[in-house]
């Protein structure tokens, strides 16, 4: 089985990917892989928005939220939903998530 990474691509127009996340830089994280999966990304080095800071750390905090938000994307959960009944818990989803280039991706399927 091929490595998550290798069915991902990051671009600024990535219409034919299977699913999309978008950063806060303009670029497009896509999956193209099998059907059936959710990515979220994020800019690794941007700062953490202070309220959420205050609320859940800054340890791992990228990692953290973009696993959550895949959880919350599987569930058919809006994050605003998920976060209040969860936090930055995942459970009992287990998304992947690795660094690629600056960016920090997770992936569920």
């Amino acid at each position: 089985m091929p490595a998550p990474s290798e069915h991902l691509r990051v671009g600024t127009d990535l219409a034919d990917a299977v699913t999309r996340s978008y950063l806060a830089d303009g670029r497009v994280v896509g999956w193209y892989g099998d059907p059936g999966h959710v990515i979220d990304a994020e800019l690794t080095d941007q700062p953490v928005p202070p309220a959420l800071a205050a609320r859940f750390g800054t340890e791992d905090f990228w990692g953290r939220w973009t696993r959550t938000e895949c959880a919350a994307k599987a569930a058919d959960v809006p994050i605003a939903v998920w976060l209040a009944e969860h936090g930055l818990d995942p459970a009992p989803y287990a998304p992947v998530t690795l660094a690629l280039a600056d960016i920090t991706v997770s992936i569920l399927g």
